[in-house]
Formats: C-alpha cells, sequence, structure tokens
C-alpha cells in the first residue's frame, strides 16, 4: 500500500527563525495574548505564553477562555500576531 503525500512544512532561513523567536520572547515577557498561526492546523491557537521549552522545542500556549495549555513545536510556528478586539 502507498502511503498518502503529506505536505512537507515550508522551509524557513535563519533570519525568520531568529525573527519569530525573538517576537515569541518579547510575548513571553510582557505576558501578551498572541495569536499563533501554526503549520498543519486550520485554526490559530490563541492564548498567553507561559513557557518556552529550549530542551523540547516546544512553546506552551494557556488558552484564555480555558484552563488548557497546548504545547505548539516551535518549528511548526508560521506566524505570530496580536489579537484585535
Amino acid at each position: 500500500m502507498a502511503k498518502a503525500k503529506v505536505a512537507k512544512r515550508p522551509t524557513r532561513d535563519e533570519f525568520e527563525l531568529e525573527e519569530l523567536g525573538n517576537q515569541l520572547v518579547e510575548a513571553f515577557r510582557e505576558r501578551s495574548e498572541v495569536l499563533l498561526t501554526v503549520w498543519g492546523k486550520e485554526d490559530q491557537v490563541h492564548g498567553v505564553i507561559v513557557k518556552l521549552d529550549p530542551r523540547t522545542r516546544l512553546v506552551h500556549v494557556e488558552y484564555t477562555e480555558e484552563e488548557f495549555t497546548a504545547k505548539v513545536p516551535f518549528l511548526d510556528i508560521m506566524r505570530i500576531d496580536s489579537p484585535r478586539y
């Protein structure tokens, strides 16, 4: 049986990854709400970054509506935005 083809994650250069990392650290330090566009997910992740884990390369985002923490792989984060109300 043939495997179904899965779209590959877009590649980004060092500059893009460094800029994204800087934005994540700034949002973490300021405890500001973020909207993360995550590769392979239809919906954006909305919440506050509560932990940046360098060992596992996961970004822990606590949802503001619920007491739930999403663990998003750093390399899967395509974009970080501020929510507009």
